[in-house]
C-alpha cells in the first residue's frame, strides 16, 4: 500500500507498507521490514525511514509473538513453569530451564547434589554450542552463503544425539528439576558425550576455514554495523554481541553460579564491534564451550551420589523474593521470583538477552544502506520468542 501527497512546492511524503504511519518531511520513505521476514528469526517488525537507499531512522516493533508466559507462570506450580520457561529462546531450552530452577532453589535455600551441579554445567555448555552452531549456519545463509549451513547442522546433529539420549528431547529437553535433574544419565553416556565433543572439535575447522576469511563474507561484514562498547553498555547488551564490542563481561567468570568458580572460563572478546567481530566471537566461543563441557564431564566421572533432591508432593517456596541470573548463550538472562508461600509464583519476571540486544538496532541501522540491513540484523543473534516471551 502506498500513499503519496503533494503540498505547495516540492514537499512530498511517501509511505510504503501496510499499517505504516508517521510524518516525514522531504522525500523520506517509511518502509516496514516484517513482521514476516526470513532474516528476523521470528516475527519482528522494523519501521524504517529511508532517504533513497540509506536508513535515516529505525524503530524495532516487537510483540507479534507474545505468549503471555509471565502471566501463565502465576497459575502454574514450580514444576510446571519449567516447561513454559524453556520455550522463549527455543535454541537454548536447557539454559532457560536452568535459570528458573536456580531461582527457586535459591529462594528455598536448597542444596543441590554435586554430581547434578556438574552435569548441569556440562549440558548447559553443550546447549551453548548447539545455539551458536545454528547462528553460525544461518547467518551466512542470510547473506547468500549456503554451504556453511550444512556443516553447522552436521555438527549440531552430533551434539543433538547425546542430548536426546540423556533427556529424550531434541529441542525442549525438560531435564532440569528443582533440586537437581530429572534422572541419572544412561550408563556410558559421559563417554559418548566426550566422543561427540572430540568429533565436533575435529571437524569445526571445516566450517571455520570456509567462512571466517572468505573474501565475500568479509566484504559484507567487516566495518558494517559497528556497535561501540559505550552503546552496548547503554542498551544493556550482553553475551557475544557485547563482547564483540569489547565489553569483557561473562557471568560464569564474574558472578559464578553452579560451580563455574572452580573452572577457568575463557571469555572471548573482540574490539571491532562490527558484524564480523560478532560472528567471530560466536565461532571462537564454540571451541571454548567444547573444552568446558569436556572438563565438566571429567568431573562428573569422578563423582558419585544422587542426581536430585527428594521433594514433597506439593512444592511451596517460602514467602520472599530473589533474583537469579545466568550467562545464557545469547547473553544475560535474569529471573526475578516473588513468592507468597504458595505452590505457584506470585510473580516471575524474565530479563532476556535478546530483548536488550535488539534495542541496539535503533542505533546500529541509521546511516547504513538497505543492502547491509540484513547483515546487521542477522549479526545481532536474537530469537524473537526471547524478546516477546
Amino acid at each position: 500500500m502506498a500513499d503519496m501527497t503533494t503540498d505547495a512546492g516540492d514537499l512530498r511524503e511517501l509511505t510504503v507498507g501496510t499499517g505504516a504511519g508517521g510524518e516525514q518531511l522531504g522525500t523520506d520513505m517509511v518502509l516496514n521490514i516484517g513482521p514476516q521476514h526470513p532474516s528476523t528469526h521470528g516475527v519482528l517488525r522494523l519501521r524504517l525511514v529511508l532517504d533513497g537507499e540509506r536508513v535515516v531512522a529505525c524503530e524495532p516493533i516487537v510483540g507479534y509473538m507474545h505468549r503471555g508466559a509471565e502471566k501463565l507462570f502465576e497459575v502454574r506450580d514450580y514444576r510446571q513453569i519449567i516447561v513454559l520457561a524453556n520455550r522463549h529462546d527455543w535454541l537454548s531450552a536447557f539454559s532457560n530451564e536452568l535459570g528458573v530452577v536456580l531461582a527457586v532453589e535459591r529462594l528455598m535455600g536448597m542444596e543441590v547434589p554435586e554430581r547434578a551441579t556438574w552435569l548441569r554445567m556440562a549440558l548447559a555448555e553443550l546447549n551453548r554450542v548447539l545455539n551458536h552452531l545454528m547462528f553460525l549456519g544461518s547467518y551466512p545463509l542470510e547473506i547468500g552463503a549456503i554451504t556453511p549451513m550444512f556443516y553447522a547442522f552436521r555438527e549440531r546433529e552430533t551434539i543433538q544425539t547425546v542430548m536426546e539420549e540423556v533427556s529424550g528431547g531434541r529441542i525442549h529437553y525438560m531435564f532440569n528439576r528443582v533440586g537437581g535433574l530429572k534422572e541419572e544419565v544412561p550408563s556410558g553416556w559421559t563417554g559418548r558425550a566426550r566422543a561427540a565433543i572430540t568429533e565436533v572439535r575435529r571437524r569445526m575447522p571445516d566450517l571455520d576455514n570456509l567462512i571466517r576469511r572468505n573474501d565475500i563474507f568479509l566484504a559484507r561484514t567487516v566495518g558494517v554495523g559497528v556497535l561501540s562498547a559505550a552503546d552496548a553498555a547503554a542498551f544493556g547488551a550482553s553475551g557475544p554481541v557485547a563482547r564483540a564490542s569489547g565489553l569483557d563481561l561473562d557471568l560464569r567468570r564474574d558472578e559464578p553460579y553452579l560451580a563455574y568458580d572452580q573452572l577457568d572460563v575463557p571469555v572471548v572478546t573482540k574490539t571491532a564491534g562490527d558484524c564480523h567481530a560478532r560472528f567471530e566471537v560466536l565461532l571462537d566461543q564454540v571451541y571454548a564451550s567444547l573444552d568446558l563441557a569436556e572438563q565438566c564431564l571429567d568431573r562428573v566421572d569422578r563423582l558419585t551420589g544422587p542426581i536430585n533432591t527428594r521433594l514433597p508432593k506439593v512444592l511451596k517456596a517460602p514467602e520472599g523474593h530473589t533474583y537469579a541470573w545466568t550467562e545464557n548463550p545469547l547473553g544475560i538472562n535474569g529471573y526475578y521470583l516473588v513468592s507468597r508461600g504458595e505452590k505457584t509464583p506470585w510473580r516471575l519476571k524474565l530479563r532476556t538477552a535478546s530483548y536488550a540486544n535488539v534495542q541496539a538496532l535503533a542505533t546500529l541501522l541509521p546511516g547504513c544502506l538497505v543492502p547491509d540491513l540484513i547483515a546487521i540484523l542477522g549479526s545481532m543473534f536474537f530469537v524473537v520468542g526471547d524478546i516477546d516471551k
